[in-house]
């Protein structure tokens, strides 16, 4: 089963460089809001970039 990772938006985007906010909304977070994504090299890419404003929790055997 493939891993998939709880991915929480924990601080604001306001003043963050433009490509940090494009990141934002590529994951399609808001503020305060979660999203689930697959857990994969480029998805990983996108929360190491931002790993300031998230919070994220790895899920086993979620589909």
């Amino acid at each position: 089963m493939a891993k998939t990772l709880n991915i929480r938006q924990v601080r604001s985007g306001i003043n963050a460089p433009h490509d940090q906010r494009a990141t934002l909304a590529a994951l399609g977070l808001k503020h305060q809001r979660s999203v689930t994504q697959q857990d994969n090299p480029a998805i990983r890419g996108m929360v190491f970039k931002i790993r300031h404003l998230v919070e994220v929790t790895e899920l086993e055997g979620q589909e």
